[in-house]
């Protein structure tokens, strides 16, 4: 009885870092969009994590759009720091059903950044 609660236990950690593993590591989609970063922040209780919010202006005078997005990267989350105001372009990755939030908080996670005119 013993053993058969140890395989169930070990086949169900298994499972879940297999899970784990390819919702990392498979794209669902990815692009760019483009606005002005308002907020980067380093958030979390036990993982820290850089979490942040874009607005996405399409017109002047019409309400922006918010996008929420992870940044997994250090040096990338560095570059987005240094241009927060003005308007760059995120190249993002989707991840879908991402079982822990140590991870990130959104399911898109920013690849890189460049200016845009």
């Amino acid at each position: 009885m013993i053993k058969f609660l140890v395989t169930i236990i070990v086949a169900a950690v298994v499972l879940l870092a297999g899970m784990t593993w390819i919702t990392l590591h498979w794209t669902y989609s990815d692009g760019e969009r483009a606005g002005y970063v308002q907020k980067l922040s380093r958030k979390g209780w036990l993982c820290k994590t850089w979490e942040g919010e874009m607005a996405m202006v399409t017109m002047p005078g019409t309400v922006a759009e918010k996008f929420y997005f992870t940044v997994p990267d250090d040096a990338v989350a560095g570059q987005i720091n240094t241009s927060v105001g003005t308007r760059v372009a995120l190249h993002y990755e989707q991840h879908k059903w991402i079982p822990f939030s140590c991870f990130g908080d959104t399911e898109f996670f920013i690849t890189g950044v460049h200016a845009v005119e």
